[in-house]
């Protein structure tokens, strides 16, 4: 997969049943409902704001037999000035080959018209994820002591400045 066969775009409702799928193949990923899913699609009289990108495979892109279309996913949330990542996902056959990165920068773009803030907690343990988030210029700004359960863990806060 070359990254000219990835297409970042923005995800309908349309898009949960997959999306649930491929967050139930990666365990350290925050695990969610149906509904939670389908929420982020209904409009809100809220000041609250989602962002939800996926990165699939383009239409002309050679596919490998059983290789998932949808390759990862990002859900984030902004509250005036502030964003918080709350949920990335890429397939384990398409990591280390920079979705996690074009996600991630889809992101940092729509919050960088805010001039505010990216806020997101990982496990501890999640060192790809820690680096990927490090690389992107993010700075660790606190701990979550047993934030995670299944197994118990703390979480690690990291936070990247736009303004």
């Amino acid at each position: 997969m070359a990254a000219d066969d990835v297409n970042i775009r923005s995800a309908t409702a349309e898009d949960v049943p997959s999306m649930i799928a491929l967050e139930r193949e990666c365990p350290t990923a925050a695990h969610w409902t149906e509904q939670h899913y389908r929420s982020l699609f209904v409009a809100r009289a809220s000041k609250l704001e989602s962002l939800v990108l996926i990165a699939e495979e383009t239409a002309d892109a050679p596919k490998s037999p059983g290789a998932p279309t949808m390759l990862g996913f990002l859900v984030a949330q902004r509250v005036d000035y502030e964003w918080e990542l709350q949920n990335i996902v890429v397939a384990q056959s398409a990591r280390r080959k920079g979705l996690g990165k074009r996600l991630l920068e889809g992101l940092l773009d729509q919050a960088a018209q805010t001039n505010g803030a990216v806020f997101l907690e990982v496990r501890e343990s999640n060192t790809a994820a820690r680096n990927l988030y490090e690389k992107a210029g993010f700075e660790l700004s606190g701990r979550r002591k047993s934030y995670y359960v299944d197994p118990s863990e703390d979480a690690v806060v990291y936070r990247h400045s736009l303004g």
